[in-house]
């Protein structure tokens, strides 16, 4: 008498005399049918997972993007290179944003991002915050960029500004006494003074306000501050009696939208162009741009290309078609060095240096950037 059972939600026979009863043959046989029409699935399930195992395991796949913050002087740049690095790195992808220098460095310290750009040098107030938080960086210069003065295009008078009357428009004396463009100079017009500056998180204000006002951080707070330089290239665009600051890349995408002014130091009027950054006379306000890599993330063989390409010869048109002046083959040269040595922290002691030109990443930036600070 045959025995039933249950399997799968059907009855199955199943039979009890051996391999010589027919009803076990049969059964043997559907067995087998029903077994190999499964192995085509598990084969190509397997097959999938080990991919998915080799993927997570290559480099060249790597599965979180590459995290860049920081500097929105920078941003144009960082945003550039990481669109031409995965033409040829389709597999890397990346996360490219902007909070400001200052914010950058924030995320930085917090461990939360891999590259920061910075348009000054890391502080000595944030070196110890990274490294409360046992994170290390290396410290990178990348290009040169003019910090660019604009106004509105209706502006017809205000052509070129001293750093002096620029220090008056903008100290934090100026706050409720320097209202008119005639408070600056007596041959302008009374017409009212609008303020466009970036904000507090931003090493554009700290650079700004070391050069032209004396003291890093300080400026008048009755002007309009934003760590977006969009903001402030549109508000200078919109208000004829404006004025604001900000990375050149920004004023080269709105030519027809804002007028450039020159700045004179003393030595006449002078323009921010590639040739008076290569001859250093657009000064006090040309400046090191950097990038900050996360000393951790560093290994990581998406990051390791990318900066690699960052610091080529090859990628330096790049620079130049956002706005900003390439640094030398030789000073390219010495931070590649610097990076495959992973050499940490910053050659600047915390303090940002003013008059700095092209010359000083060649060989022993250290010892030069040292002598400036002396001095």
């Amino acid at each position: 008498m045959s025995v039933a059972g249950v399997q799968n939600g059907r009855t199955t026979a199943l039979c009890r005399g051996g391999a010589t009863d027919p009803l076990c043959r049969s059964k043997r046989r559907a067995d087998t049918r029903a077994h190999s029409k499964q192995w085509p699935a598990r084969i190509a399930l397997i097959t999938v997972l080990i991919a998915a195992g080799l993927t997570a395991c290559n480099p060249e796949n790597p599965s979180a993007p590459v995290t860049i913050d920081g500097s929105s002087t920078v941003y144009p740049l960082s945003k550039a290179m990481a669109e031409a690095f995965g033409k040829t790195n389709p597999g890397v992808k990346f996360q490219v944003d902007f909070s400001g220098t200052g914010g950058g460095f924030k995320r930085l310290c917090a461990g939360r991002v891999d590259i920061v750009g910075a348009s000054r040098p890391i502080t000595s107030i944030e070196d110890a915050e990274c490294a409360a938080q046992h994170i290390e960086y290396i410290e990178l210069p990348i290009a040169f960029d003019t910090l660019t003065l604009v106004v509105n295009p209706k502006n017809t008078f205000a052509d070129c500004l001293s750093v002096n009357e620029l220090r008056r428009m903008w100290e934090p004396a100026a706050e409720g006494t320097v209202a008119t463009w005639r408070d600056i100079r007596l041959s302008f017009p009374a017409d009212p003074l609008m303020l466009f500056s970036p904000g507090k998180d931003s090493g554009t204000f700290d650079y700004f306000t070391l050069a032209v006002v004396g003291t890093e951080g300080k400026s008048r707070s009755d002007i309009t501050m934003s760590e977006d330089d969009t903001v402030i290239r549109q508000g200078v665009a919109a208000n004829p009696s404006a004025i604001g600051y900000l990375g050149y890349s920004y004023y080269q995408g709105s030519r027809e939208q804002l007028k450039l002014v020159s700045v004179d130091n003393g030595q006449g009027c002078v323009a921010p162009s590639t040739q008076t950054v290569i001859d250093a006379t657009y000064e006090p306000l040309s400046r090191p741009l950097f990038i900050y890599i996360n000393a951790a993330a560093a290994g990581r063989a998406d990051i390791a290309a990318f900066t690699r390409f960052y610091l080529s010869p090859e990628s330096q048109p790049y620079v130049a078609k956002s706005g900003y002046v390439p640094l030398p083959p030789a000073a390219l040269a010495v931070q590649t060095t610097r990076f495959e040595k992973e050499a940490k922290g910053s050659a600047f002691g915390g303090r940002t240096v003013l008059g700095m030109n092209l010359n000083f990443f060649n060989t022993s930036e250290e010892e030069r950037i040292s002598a400036e600070l002396v001095q």
